[in-house]
């Protein structure tokens, strides 16, 4: 029978030590209710009561008082860079317009990989660069943050 996770932590300097670890890329750490499995190959049932977006060493409290530890799995990506503040600004809004998740650190965007929105992204005057990392969009106005 798997285990079973019916409640979650934030990140935070770790006290327990995790007896495994689950690598979820942006879209699959949102979740409610889903089978998923560790890195050692053993099953967890995760059964929140709502839907959660889940972050980077966020810890699943199982039924046991185990934890594991949520990593975020690199993805492809593109990484958008500006000239200055205010074109940033301009790229963000162009990408927001179109409703794409998007991850903003400090000078840079992040971007799921699309050639039509590169294409877009370069014609207003964005250096636009393939990178593998882990990605982290921002949730939007309308989502509450689950705690």
């Amino acid at each position: 029978m798997a285990l079973r996770a019916t409640s979650f932590r934030r990140a935070e300097p770790l006290v327990d030590e995790p007896f495994g670890i689950v690598v979820l890329d942006a879209d699959e750490r949102h979740i409610r209710r889903k089978r998923i499995m560790l890195a050692n190959g053993e099953d967890i049932l995760v059964d929140f009561e709502k839907p959660v977006h889940l972050e980077q060493g966020d810890l699943l409290v199982l039924e046991d008082g185990r934890v594991a530890e949520v990593v975020a799995a690199p993805e492809e990506l593109m990484e958008v860079c500006a000239h200055d503040a205010q074109h940033l600004v301009t790229l963000a809004w162009h990408i927001g317009n179109r409703h794409l998740p998007a991850q903003i650190d400090g000078a840079r965007i992040l971007l799921r990989r699309d050639r039509i929105i590169r294409v877009m992204l370069e014609q207003l005057g964005a250096k636009v660069s393939d990178v593998t990392e882990p990605f982290t969009p921002a949730h939007g106005a309308y989502h509450a943050h689950e705690h």
